[in-house]
């Protein structure tokens, strides 16, 4: 397996090569964000086990975006079943990989305890939002600051790990080292990405934001959710797509491998 270290700027790129994927069939990907989201907020609402569930079942998921993406790259609109490529593709693998996620997320949140006395895990657990004062602690910040350092090694792992076990049929222990070595290796590209998806999701929604507030008078007649979830119906197909990018110039396709 051949791994390619892409430039920073290609890296930037890659949000642009989601949009481009996107807009192949616009319908089609909110069809399947929307699926998506439906079936996974189902599966987190099952008493004690569901969102330990939903966290196993992202991986196999994740497989059926670069599904769609590779369909929309043939100029193919991306059929719905698609989705559940992960299941039919060595779904045993994917699991394992799912189980292991959900492992070092687990150790990640039991870690944070140390720091906040819980108060962060309880929010990712439980939806209970701490109070401002809590919020407000260098204890909290912390915390926070402990769980981003600690989940930039798992991405790492995950981010080429689902689709290296499927297409490239390699068990999950090799695609979750390819994955690592891979990213490791092209950090300067995954810092263009970052920079540019920082820039599309946070700087252009908030200066917009602040824009209407200034123009409205700091008094916004439509709904905050009104105004973001347009934005979110474009931005996490893009998203999505933005990763079979990043595989496809790290990778290349099975064709080229």
């Amino acid at each position: 397996m051949k791994v390619r270290v892409v430039s920073f700027v290609r890296g930037a790129r890659w949000l642009a090569e989601g949009w481009r994927l996107f807009r192949v069939s616009p319908p089609t990907w909110l069809a399947l964000v929307i699926v998506y989201w439906v079936l996974m907020t189902a599966v987190s609402f099952v008493p004690l086990a569901g969102l330990a569930a939903a966290t196993i079942l992202i991986p196999a998921f994740s497989v059926g975006f670069m599904a769609a993406s590779r369909s929309c790259e043939q100029r193919s609109a991306p059929d719905l079943k698609l989705l559940f490529e992960g299941f039919r593709v060595r779904p045993a693998v994917q699991l394992a990989l799912g189980a292991v996620y959900l492992a070092l997320l687990a150790t990640l949140v039991w870690v944070t305890t140390f720091v906040d006395e819980g108060a962060l895990a309880r929010w990712m657990l439980t939806g209970q939002r701490p109070e401002d004062e809590v919020l407000q602690s260098d204890a909290f910040f912390s915390a926070l600051v402990l769980a981003a350092g600690l989940y930039l090694p798992i991405m790492m792992l995950f981010w080429f790990a689902p689709v290296l076990a499927a297409w490239h049929a390699i068990g999950a222990a090799k695609a979750l080292f390819f994955s690592f070595v891979a990213s490791l290796m092209n950090w300067r590209a995954f810092l263009g990405y970052g920079l540019a998806a920082t820039v599309v999701t946070v700087v252009i929604p908030f200066v917009a934001l602040s824009a209407l507030l200034y123009l409205s008078g700091g008094k916004l007649k439509v709904g905050v959710m009104m105004l973001v979830f347009p934005l979110l119906v474009v931005l996490l197909p893009t998203l999505f797509a933005s990763f079979y990018a990043s595989y496809r110039d790290v990778f290349g396709t099975e064709q080229e491998d």
